[in-house]
């Protein structure tokens, strides 16, 4: 009887030491279940607070454009067709924009285009291609590279192979051309982004007119032209011609193929007109676009040492904005 007892109070002693332990380690009323992190911290795996659950995933970085310029020996007159100086001032703006850019006066090698984004082209009669050089730009396009022709860079001894490259072509050799004239530009669609917040304008350069134009697909038209009446125009004076433009095309089939984008400013006989706000912008636009990067990626320049960079049209950037806004 006396062991039975004695059986009976360790039980109970024993019971009561579990109860004191559990009371121990419960955590106190309200208090977050044990591993669960501190209040007011982050989820794991996520960055939200109070609660929100995960943030929005890292935005990826976006690698700086690639940027090839071909250009040319210089062809003509004091301030016309200066291709090495293109080179170098569109070189210059476009690197301080946050482009990487390479270039040269030759056709560029299958190594120099190699992870280019566009291929801008300023060289009297650059539609000359060797075979070579159409193997080299045809893997080029295959792959979705985009193109920018200016001026009399689509100028060809076969204009139905250039036309079928950035969507027209003049002969070399013809008289398509109308010298220093007034060149008054109607936009024709004012809703690509390309040419966004444009008005018409006019210039002085040289128009183009008896042009081969691409059938399949068709120009995309952004600007026409009424040719003036110079002498070289003669009879064409007064007709309405495509100036700027863009192409798309695919020259792969989808998936393996990717559709390039050309765009093409048939000026610039006048150095000077590039650096005009507008046409400088439209450019900066136009490049943008062909390399498929929002339009206002190249608009705004790096910031400086002490204060904002500044914007296409040459005023003062906030700073803080950074490049690419």
């Amino acid at each position: 009887m006396k062991s039975m007892k004695m059986r009976v109070s360790l039980a109970v002693a024993a019971a009561a030491l579990c109860t004191t332990v559990i009371a121990q380690q419960a955590p106190p009323a309200g208090a977050p279940p044990a591993g669960a992190p501190p209040a007011g911290a982050p989820a794991a795996g996520g960055g939200g607070q109070q609660g929100r659950g995960r943030g929005p995933a890292p935005v990826p970085d976006v690698p700086p454009m690639k940027v090839y310029i071909y250009g040319g020996p210089k062809t003509h007159g004091e301030g016309q067709h200066d291709y090495p100086q293109f080179l170098a001032d569109w070189s210059k703006i476009l690197q301080n924009r946050g482009a990487l850019v390479d270039g040269g006066l030759h056709f560029p090698t299958p190594r120099e285009l190699a992870g280019v984004d566009v291929l801008i082209i300023y060289k009297g009669d650059a539609g000359y291609v060797s075979l070579e050089d159409r193997a080299t730009l045809d893997q080029y396009l295959r792959r979705g590279g985009g193109i920018i022709s200016l001026h009399d860079s689509l100028c060809a001894d076969d204009p139905e192979y250039m036309a079928n490259i950035v969507g027209g072509a003049k002969k070399h050799g013809q008289t398509n051309f109308t010298l220093e004239a007034n060149v008054p530009y109607t936009i024709v669609d004012k809703e690509h982004p390309i040419m966004k917040g444009m008005d018409d304008f006019k210039i002085t350069d040289e128009a183009f007119f008896l042009m081969t134009w691409s059938k399949t697909p068709e120009i995309h038209v952004l600007a026409t032209a009424v040719i003036d009446g110079t002498p070289s125009a003669g009879t064409h004076k007064g007709e309405v011609v495509p100036q700027i433009w863009t192409y798309e095309k695919s020259l792969a089939p989808a998936p393996a193929g990717s559709p390039y984008r050309a765009f093409v400013w048939m000026q610039g006989h006048n150095y000077s007109n590039f650096s005009l706000p507008n046409t400088q912008a439209m450019m900066l636009r136009a490049i943008a676009w062909a390399g498929k990067r929002p339009v206002d990626t190249l608009m705004t320049e790096r910031p400086q040492r002490g204060g904002g960079g500044r914007n296409s049209s040459g005023a003062p950037q906030a700073e803080g904005r950074g490049r690419g806004n």
